[in-house]
């Protein structure tokens, strides 16, 4: 069989790369779709859009995670029944989990428009921020389901070894998004609704791309006549609800940063937090790309019963991790002022925070890799609470305990360093979880 063949390959670096490098250029497209907003948005309409882009990221977030757990614990599930040649099983599965997501994509569509007013009117924002929510928020919900379904066909095109498919629908969506961010908002004049608009038809592309590949029966993984089984959906919530929590958390920090720069700046910081966001965002993407490449293998070997293998997988895994966010932090910090000045000016207040801010968060991409990895690591094994433990902790526990405490004691500063103060803690956690877990798995 085709997946036998390529999951019983020897675990070299070479053969690991040939899993993640796609989905690490798939993850980097992808983070490119809001960052290719912001850079149209500050650059056609204005920086306080660029606020408001960030102040409705809560919002988005939520469908992000609810996706993110649906596509993360419902790949472990399937993945490891296919390494225990429960491959009808499997796909019955796959086809149910993925009516589900059509079906809370609707239900949160509905439920975004129902809320939407009520959000933005309760922060204290000028009359021109609130209103660039409102329309930017109200053009993307229209795209929740596509958002969900991009999401879990990204997922299961990488676990059906059709990476190079998912790369290519994930480029072609980012570059049918930077035209028509062009078009809509400079051309038709639709200004920050035009870039919500570009948005979600960026997302669609692997969606409805998806929905082809999976209809086909020489699809590793493809649609067959589903079977309800509450346990698979209790179990892909439970396995992915790590990510979830990862991607819900990241709203309520957002929200809390949005809070402590409105509260110490004013709108122009919240567009600073905007900046450095996105450069972050950049680089985890790299890591995030990596776990995703990876996590079908870890499952499969995991089911498989093979340990030498996910022994050298997790070893290997480890070491590109080091690599890269040594990188990582060596170009951010000597392109900051370039990658500032893409959103704003010199001349520009919002400038020289972002240009200060960035040079301080750079620290945390030291430990971002480790942590998005062991939590994936865990999620990929079917142990959806460590990877919890590890995400709520490193997303809420310690981003808010920092939060509260170094910006009252250091000022703006202490905004910055929360960052890394942060990762730092959740990288002491992960290393403790690894450790801890290590006879279990035989990693």
């Amino acid at each position: 069989m085709e997946a036998q063949t390529a999951y019983s390959k020897p675990v070299t670096l070479k053969n690991i790369l040939l899993f993640a490098v796609p989905t690490i250029a798939m993850s980097v497209f992808m983070s490119f779709y809001t960052m290719v907003d912001g850079l149209f948005v500050a650059n056609l309409i204005n920086t306080n859009a660029l606020s408001a882009i960030n102040l409705t990221a809560p919002v988005i977030q939520l469908v992000t995670a609810v996706s993110t757990m649906l596509a993360t614990g419902g790949s472990a599930v399937i993945m490891k029944k296919m390494g225990e040649k429960k491959e009808a099983e499997a796909r019955q599965d796959f086809t149910f989990l993925i009516l589900v997501n059509v079906i809370v994509g609707l239900v949160m569509c509905g439920a975004g428009y129902a809320l939407t007013g009520k959000i933005f009117g309760a922060m204290d924002l000028s009359p021109e921020v609130s209103g660039y929510c409102v329309d930017y928020l109200s053009r993307y919900l229209l795209f929740t389901v596509p958002i969900l379904l991009m999401n879990n066909f990204t997922l299961y095109m990488i676990a059906s070894e059709k990476a190079a498919l998912s790369l290519v629908c994930s480029v072609s969506g980012g570059v049918l998004n930077m035209a028509l961010d062009y078009v809509l908002i400079a051309l038709c004049d639709l200004g920050i609704a035009g870039a919500a608009i570009a948005t979600g038809l960026g997302y669609s592309v692997t969606a409805v791309a998806g929905l082809i590949v999976f209809s086909r029966k020489s699809s590793l993984l493809h649609f067959t006549k589903p079977i309800l089984r509450p346990r698979v959906l209790l179990s892909a919530a439970s396995n992915g609800c790590s990510e979830m929590a990862t991607a819900l958390v990241t709203g309520i920090v957002t929200l809390a940063f949005n809070a402590t720069m409105l509260h110490y700046v004013g709108e122009d910081g919240v567009a600073a937090v905007t900046i450095i966001m996105y450069v972050l965002m950049f680089a985890s993407s790299l890591y995030t790309g990596y776990s995703y490449g990876v996590a079908p293998m870890l499952s499969y070997y995991y089911g498989e019963g093979n340990r030498e293998k996910l022994k050298k997988l997790v070893s290997v895994s480890l070491r590109v991790i080091a690599v890269i966010s040594v990188t990582t932090l060596i170009l951010s910090l000597a392109a900051t002022e370039p990658l500032v000045g893409i959103f704003a000016q010199p001349d520009n207040p919002v400038h020289g925070l972002a240009v200060t801010g960035n040079r301080i968060c750079s620290i945390a991409l030291l430990f971002i890799g480790f942590n998005i990895f062991a939590s994936g690591m865990f999620t990929a094994l079917s142990n959806g609470v460590v990877s919890a433990v590890l995400a709520f902790s490193r997303s809420f526990v310690f981003m808010l305990a920092a939060m509260a405490v170094l910006p009252a004691l250091l000022g703006i500063p202490g905004i910055w360093l929360a960052t890394p103060a942060a990762e730092g803690m959740a990288l002491i956690l992960s290393a403790v979880m690894f450790l801890r877990h290590r006879k279990r798995y035989e990693y």
